[in-house]
């Protein structure tokens, strides 16, 4: 059974997954330097820390086959450290920013994921989408003819070589072979060394070299915080989206305690905090990765290319490696909600487009869920906020209140103006629950407020129709609720 399951998470596909996470490693170049650059870093850092997570991560992740490394939602994060305290501090805030997560992994908080909306979802892919795409837009700037044909030859490559084979992920042939063509031709055009300078060192465990006091501890605090759970985040979204993508199920628990250990790793080994990528994710998926080794390759031939082929790698085009993140960029983006816009609920509409605009306004995909999340709550608790309250009279001067609805917070004020205080001959009020459910105190307080003040008038008050949970929470409170209802 044990081998079985080693060989489903490491071996069912060990080709595709070689080629993809080869793929993966070229793309992760660029995109570990530019990030480097952003945080204000060296462009060794970046790399340090994408090969150390990709490792780490394929080994102690909980969703197989996806991309974790330096990213550029955690780079901004970093700015302002790095620039006022120094890069030392930054390795101090990754450590705790990956006890953070782990700790957050051992209480579950992977299941926070299931109360991010459908609309926030897409919003969030096709954001990033966006942002993938005008991040290149910069390689464009000053450059020639060259560079234009040279992108459309790589998408060309990469969207008609599957039609005749897709023995070999069609985005690594595509790089190799405008690599081939602009180095034998020594055209003049940008390349991966324009962007920094690969040294071939490996990195080396070091503790980092700032003051263990709570004068330190204050300064890395909030950016710690910040990181941890801006990872989280991506982390657990891009695996939602993988999800989806290979109809199989992730441990979201497992991959928040993976990621939290993979930073803890990387800060020892001077590189700065990652998460999941969902740009090299879909690089990786849509070449053919599916297991743990397609993670691992990336990670490995990641460290290979900068250990023994950094003067080979530093030749690539930006141009090849721009043209693989349009495909992403345009694979990522969900083109069917657009069509469907006019058909969804205005609501979820909104979301999306709020969602949308907040991440490509701030370059923060946090920002943009969190008020996607924050904007759906609001929307859903309007919806649900409608109470009705129906009397009808019975011999004997009883009057029976039905009441139908959701009785929380928002809807208290409804609820007690639904009832007739001062009717005469009227000796026994019923409020029926029974269409109705009790959420927290404030719906405690109102029924409460409603017996004293029927009460007042001399009317007996019976509460028939609460289901368990409302009347344990009835009865928690203090409202003692009639046993036999």
């Amino acid at each position: 059974m044990l081998l079985q399951k080693l060989h489903q998470a490491w071996f069912s596909n060990v080709r595709s997954d070689v080629l993809s996470g080869i793929t993966v490693a070229l793309a992760l170049i660029p995109e570990a330097i530019a990030f480097s650059i952003i945080a204000g870093v060296d462009p060794m850092v970046g790399l340090y820390a994408s090969f150390c997570i990709a490792i780490v991560i394929s080994i102690v992740g909980g969703r197989p086959g996806m991309i974790s490394a330096a990213t550029g939602a955690m780079a901004l994060l970093m700015v302002t450290l790095v620039k006022n305290h120094g890069i030392e501090y930054l390795f101090a805030a990754t450590i705790l920013a990956g006890i953070f997560q782990y700790i957050l992994g051992l209480l579950k908080m992977g299941r926070f994921i299931t109360f991010v909306p459908q609309s926030v979802m897409t919003g969030f892919v096709n954001a990033l989408a966006i942002l993938i795409f005008m991040a290149q837009l910069v390689h464009f700037v000053g450059a020639g003819w060259i560079m234009y044909a040279l992108v459309a030859l790589t998408l060309t490559i990469i969207y008609v070589l599957p039609r005749f084979t897709k023995a070999v992920p069609s985005a690594l042939v595509a790089i190799i072979v405008v690599s081939m063509i602009t180095i034998s031709m020594n055209l003049n055009v940008s390349t991966v060394g324009d962007m920094g300078t690969i040294t071939s060192t490996l990195p080396f465990f070091q503790i980092p070299e700032v003051m263990f006091t709570l004068e330190t501890l204050w300064i890395i605090l909030p950016y710690s915080i910040s990181l941890a759970l801006v990872g989280i985040l991506e982390s657990l979204l891009t695996a939602t989206i993988v999800d989806e993508m290979t109809e199989t199920s992730s441990d979201k628990n497992k991959e928040v305690k993976g990621q939290g250990i993979a930073n803890v790793v990387t800060g020892f080994f001077g590189g700065m905090a990652g998460c999941a990528m969902i740009g090299q994710t879909v690089i990786n998926v849509k070449s053919g990765g599916r297991t743990r080794l397609s993670t691992l390759t990336a990670g490995v031939f990641l460290l290979f290319l900068i250990m023994v082929l950094s003067d080979v790698v530093m030749l690539i085009p930006m141009a090849a490696l721009v043209g693989v993140m349009i495909m992403v960029s345009i694979g990522t983006f969900d083109w069917k909600s657009l069509t469907e816009l006019k058909r969804i609920p205005r609501p979820d509409a909104l979301v999306m487009i709020v969602t949308v605009s907040i991440v490509v306004a701030t370059h923060d995909l946090s920002m943009g869920v969190i008020a996607g999340v924050v904007l759906s709550a609001l929307i859903f608790a309007w919806r649900i906020a409608k109470i009705r309250v129906a009397s009808s009279a019975a011999a004997g001067g009883t009057v029976t209140y039905k009441i139908a609805g959701q009785l929380f917070f928002g809807t208290t004020t409804s609820f007690v103006n639904g009832f007739q205080f001062q009717q005469e001959d009227v000796k026994h009020i019923v409020i029926d629950f029974t269409q109705s459910h009790v959420w927290d105190q404030s719906a405690v307080t109102a029924i409460a407020k409603v017996i004293l003040r029927f009460e007042k008038y001399g009317r007996n008050v019976d509460i028939v129709g609460l289901n368990e949970e409302s009347r344990v929470l009835i009865e928690r409170i203090g409202l003692a609720a009639p046993s036999g209802h």
